[in-house]
């Protein structure tokens, strides 16, 4: 029997090679969508994993988000672990006094995050411990002014970088690839490590029938954050089965939710009650909205019209 090691870097080589050409649909603004094919979407995976290496990422090391669900995102999912280090998704809804615990707290070293995000951020900034750099996520190269001396554009590190990035081969599936913090209902925020191991299983267990039944001929929608318990998990699972992809972005609102649903042929999508309760009553206002055969995964039943 063959021993193989189950590294969330065997999803990335998978969608390389057997699904190029399928799509991640990214909504970065109001008016801003990008579509991204599978194979342009590795490359920039390893132009990133080669430009945070250039500042100073190892194994071990870790690199904080602070970002919406879209492809910069996605790319992080992939490239900090694969690179051996470690991916903290910080929940941007935690409180102020929260962010600066759990980032002190994680020892995060480098953070991305969203340029739209950067000022309800910066206030944090004086009181972080650990971080040395700090990589602006926006569709475009600026960056913010701020007192913070190593401040990056994302998109201005991956034009300098190659893509030709070598994932290290010795990892081990039990060495930690993410981590996410609690929201704190008592005390402080608790964090949670997880395993390559466990998020291949995790993906793997998505697929089942009597789970999500994740499947590569779906296009799925993943409403739940990616700050928050790695969106449910259904990005590395969107990957390993080689599923199209639509990230929504900022400032979702039912309407906006419907729209994609639409608009994409969504096949399959998540997210808590609260907001299929919005969809719900959106989808009465507009009935005339053609909605595809999908999938709505929500904790307690809902009914809509498609």
């Amino acid at each position: 029997m063959m021993d193989t090691p189950l590294l969330l870097t065997s999803f990335l080589e998978r969608v390389e090679r057997y699904y190029p050409e399928k799509f991640i649909v990214s909504r970065t603004g109001s008016d801003a969508i990008h579509r991204i094919t599978y194979k342009e979407y590795a490359k920039r995976t390893r132009k990133l994993a080669n430009a945070l290496t250039k500042l100073g990422m190892k194994k071990g090391t870790k690199v904080g988000s602070f970002a919406w669900n879209h492809h910069r995102h996605l790319e992080a999912y992939f490239a900090v672990p694969c690179a051996g280090a470690i991916l903290h998704m910080i929940n941007i809804r935690l409180s102020p006094e929260h962010i600066i615990y759990v980032i002190n707290h994680a020892e995060d070293e480098i953070l991305l995050i969203d340029g739209d995000l950067f000022p309800l951020f910066e206030k944090a900034i004086p009181y972080l411990k650990t971080v040395k750099h700090i990589v602006v996520m926006q569709d475009n190269m600026d960056i913010p002014e701020s007192n913070f001396p190593n401040i990056h554009s994302y998109e201005k590190l991956l034009a300098e970088s190659t893509d030709t990035f070598d994932f290290p081969k010795d990892l081990d599936e039990n060495s930690p690839a993410g981590m996410c913090y609690t929201s704190a209902t008592t005390g402080m925020p608790k964090g949670v490590v997880y395993s390559h191991r466990g998020l291949v299983l995790h993906s793997l267990a998505l697929g089942l029938a009597d789970s999500m039944g994740v499947r590569e001929q779906d296009v799925l929608l993943p409403i739940v954050p990616m700050f928050h318990v790695n969106a449910w998990g259904l990005p590395f699972a969107a990957i390993a089965y080689g599923s199209t992809q639509v990230l929504p972005g900022p400032g979702l609102t039912p309407a906006l939710i419907l729209d994609l649903v639409e608009q994409e042929k969504v096949t399959l999508t998540a997210g808590v009650p609260t907001i299929w309760l919005g969809v719900a009553q959106e989808q009465e206002k507009t009935p005339a909205i053609s909605l595809p055969c999908v999938r709505w995964y929500v904790e307690g039943p809902l009914h809509l019209k498609g």
